[in-house]
This record gives C-alpha cells, sequence and structure tokens, in this order.
C-alpha cells in the first residue's frame, strides 16, 4: 500500500522514542470508560449531534470505539474514506515492524505518541476524522486495538451496504467458475435485499475440501473433519444385535 511508504517519513521520531531511555510507564487512567470516549470524540468533531444509530450493536471496548468512530465518519459523509484509511494503516502495521512495535509500546509518553501518530496521519493525508481517532487512540493507549477496531469498523460499513461477509478455507485457492459459483449458491441463502462478500483463505491443515463461515454458521465440509468423523465411527463398538 501507499501508506507504508509514506510513513518512513515518521520512522525515525517512532525510532528515538523506541530506543531512547526508559519512559515512565503513561498512568492507566488514561483509558477514558465507554461513555466519556463518545462524548470527548464526539465533542471534538466541533459539529451538533444529529440522530445517528449504527447499524449493528457492538459490544466491548473495540466495539464501542468502532461505533464511535461509525458515527462520526457518517456525520462527516466520509465513512468510505475513513475505511480506506484504516485498512491502509493496518496494512502499514504488516509491512513496518518499527511501526508496529510503537503502537504497542505502553512505555512510550502519551504526546509522543500522539506527536507520531499526528505526523503519519498528516503524511498519509488522512482526513480529519480519522486523524481525530487516531489522537484519541494514542492519547489514550489504544493504538495497540487498532487492527481489532478496523474489523469492528469494517463489520459496521458492511451492514451499512447490506454485505454479508463469507470466508471460505481451502488448501488451494478456488478456481474462479467455482468460487463464482459458490458465491451465487451463498446469494441463494440470504436472499435478496443483501449481498455476500466472498474472502478465500488457505490453509493446508484442512487436507482438502472446504470450510465456509457465512453468517456466524460455519459449513464444514473439509477432508480433515470427515477423517474424524470416520475415525470416530471406526472406534464405536459394534452392536452384535444389529448384525
Amino acid at each position: 500500500m501507499a501508506l507504508a511508504a509514506r510513513i518512513r517519513s515518521g520512522l525515525p521520531l517512532l525510532s528515538k522514542a523506541l530506543h531512547s531511555a526508559p519512559f515512565p510507564v503513561p498512568r492507566s487512567a488514561l483509558a477514558l470508560s465507554n461513555s466519556e470516549f463518545s462524548r470527548n470524540y464526539a465533542t471534538t468533531t466541533g459539529q451538533k449531534e444529529k440522530k445517528v444509530r449504527v447499524p449493528l450493536a457492538l459490544f466491548g471496548g473495540t466495539g464501542n470505539y468502532a461505533s464511535a468512530l461509525y458515527l462520526a465518519g457518517f456525520k462527516e459523509n466520509c465513512l468510505e474514506k475513513v475505511e480506506a484509511e484504516l485498512l491502509d494503516l493496518v496494512e502499514a502495521l504488516k509491512k513496518s515492524p518499527t511501526f508496529s512495535q510503537f503502537t504497542k509500546d505502553l512505555t512510550v509518553p502519551a504526546d509522543v505518541r500522539v506527536k507520531a501518530i499526528q505526523e503519519i496521519a498528516n503524511e498519509a493525508k488522512f482526513s480529519e476524522v480519522t486523524k481525530r481517532f487516531l489522537v484519541v487512540l494514542a492519547d489514550n493507549g489504544r493504538l495497540r486495538y487498532i487492527d481489532s477496531i478496523t474489523k469492528r469498523f469494517l463489520e459496521l460499513t458492511m451492514a451499512l451496504r447490506g454485505e454479508v461477509k463469507a470466508v471460505v478455507i481451502t488448501v488451494i485457492p478456488l478456481p474462479p467458475e467455482e468460487e463464482k459459483e459458490l458465491k451465487e449458491t451463498l446469494q441463494d441463502i440470504i436472499g435478496h435485499g443483501k449481498k455476500v462478500k466472498l474472502e478465500q483463505k488457505i490453509d493446508p491443515r484442512i487436507l482438502g475440501g472446504l470450510v465456509v463461515d457465512f453468517g456466524h454458521k460455519v459449513f464444514d465440509m473439509s477432508i480433515k473433519t470427515r477423517a474424524q468423523q470416520m475415525e470416530r465411527f471406526l472406534r464405536e463398538p459394534v452392536n452384535s444385535g444389529s448384525l
């Protein structure tokens, strides 16, 4: 992704922060409660509160952060841009060990985290909504959860678009015609009004066949599972009365 190259200009600051003398551990009290976070983040947008609801009810800390970001992005009509920026940021974390370490190191003072993330966001030309959100995470020592928050945020944007995610796991990539057939089958299951978004993953451990994780249901048609089922069947004692 282009962001991986853009953040290089900010790496000297990150390296300095990570390799300088030990910092005092930031106070854990920086973590705001869910209601405080939502209220404070909404205040930073400088806009009057609008009646907006999230398309899904998400729970837990990452769910609350993702919901607050969704509401801010929706109000400023930039959800699509925020989504793309978060995905770029996650990709940059995967490609830059230094950046990844920085987001997880709680010994870095809050002001250093904030300054670094501001420089990175400015260099990447992020939207103001994303910039403000990342600053809040940096200030509260929550940058280490950005990957999880992004996944929860995607749940909301997909729900808004009427998309249902289906993950198919195979040993080798599905041929295009089989992928198309599987997608059409899943589309028939959910009916009209929603759209299947298919994601392929490779896992040699299933030995063959496929596993489909779809709509909180798992269809396991892998050779590994079939072999385990056969093994259990063969281990069952034979009932002589049925012979």
